[in-house]
Parts: C-alpha cells; structure tokens; sequence
C-alpha cells in the first residue's frame, strides 16, 4: 500500500471515529472538545504510526513499554504525545517514564511507589491514571475499587500527580453490557473526589472505552477513549 493510500484510509477512518464520538456527545450533552483520542499504534508498523501526526492525531498510545520505546525513537522527530495504555513492570518504569505523556495503567501501590521513587531520582512529575478492575475479572490489572479509596494516604504524597482513573470493561460483543463498569468508574471517580477532599487531585480524566464500546464510554464521561482496531484492522503489516 502506498503513503497515499495509507493516508486516505486512515483519514476516512479517522473521520467516522470522530463522527461516532461527536455523535455519542451530543447525546450525552457533552463538548465533543472534551474527548480526546488516543490511536492504539500497537498493532502497526512506525511507518503508519507516522501519520498519524499530520492527520491531525497526536496521541498515540502503546501496550507494551518495550514497543513504545522502540516506536519513540523511531518518531522521537514528531510532535508525538505518547501514552502507556498497558501493564508496567517496575523494572521498566525508569526507562519508560520520560518517554510517556500519560501512564493509564498504574495498577498497585508497589507500581506507584516505583514511579515516585523514580520520580525523585529524575526530578520529575509524572502525570499518571489509577488503573481500576471495573470488570471485576481476575486475569485484569487494577486496585480493587474500595482499595483505592482506602490507598488514599500512600497516593496522596510524593511527585506523583494523579489525573485520573483508568478502567476496562469486560469484553462483550453488545457494548451496552459495558455500560454499568464505565458508569462505576465515574461514580467511583467522584467518591474519591469527595473523600480525598485535596487541593489538586480533582481526577479530571476517565480513561474509559476501545474499539468495540468508545460510544458507550463516551455517553458515560470518558475523556479519553483507547481505539486500536477501528483505525487500523488491516494495516498491521505495512
């Protein structure tokens, strides 16, 4: 497939995406200015990912830190805001950490402690989302949502900062069935607002919907939503 093939099918891709969310805003009343995509670059090639910037789409997220290392030197000539999306060792989070716009996946306290740990080392901020098992399946990552609320002492301190919650619905082929884990991530999202009860910490984003259930998420507040397939089913090996 050549550069302008390539580009001509992730535009009216791209364009159905952002119509599907607009869509899904205006149904929930909402700015469709509020929702930002993140392209799932994880399936496709560098020489894809690459146009994703002048197509309009800075964020693009990856699964595995050991890819998106690869894939951020590879375009370090890009204005490319890159974000985490999957599970982070802590053996990994010193190389990956100043590469990140956005770490969704921090799913225990040993992880945190680790990129604070490294934080101080680095003199860095970190901008990091709460990973939640909003899906309640024991092969997910993430703090249990009473945990969470309970961790608040240990979250609270250090150079962190927590922007938000992260969450993944279990999958279904009817992206209705999601709706109720992305309705308990924002109603768990404004319980940890009330009792925090921090300056600083208003956990802004929800970090909520794929490809298969982005409209639902998007009904339910999510401002970030992940879409892998929908963009690029096909192109993986270009």
């Amino acid at each position: 497939m050549t550069d302008h093939d390539l580009r001509s099918k992730l535009t009216d891709r791209l364009a159905a995406v952002r119509a599907r969310i607009a869509a899904a805003c205006a149904r929930a009343h909402r700015d469709p200015a509020g929702v930002t995509l993140v392209a799932v670059t994880k399936t496709v090639s560098p020489n894809v990912a690459r146009l994703l910037p002048e197509l309009g789409v800075l964020d693009l997220g990856e699964s595995r830190p050991q890819e998106l290392w690869r894939k951020a030197e590879a375009l370090a000539h890009l204005p490319i805001r890159w974000h985490l999306v999957g599970h982070l060792q802590r053996n990994k989070v010193e190389r990956t950490m100043p590469l990140v716009h956005l770490t969704h996946s921090i799913d225990s306290l040993r992880l945190f402690r680790e990129v604070d740990a490294q934080a101080a080392k680095l003199n860095a901020r970190p901008r990091v989302l709460l990973q939640v098992n909003i899906s309640s399946e024991g092969q997910k990552h993430g703090f249990e949502p009473d945990e969470l609320v309970r961790a608040a002492p240990d979250l609270v301190r250090g150079r962190v900062e927590i922007v938000g919650l992260m969450g993944m619905a279990a999958y279904s082929d009817d992206a209705e069935r999601a709706r109720p884990a992305f309705a308990g991530l924002r109603q768990l999202r404004d319980r940890l607002r009330r009792e925090w009860n921090l300056t600083g910490f208003q956990l802004e984003n929800l970090s909520m919907g794929m490809s298969g259930d982005f409209e639902v998420a998007v009904e339910q507040g999510a401002t970030l939503v992940r879409i892998g397939t929908t963009l690029f089913a096909g192109l993986e090996g270009e």
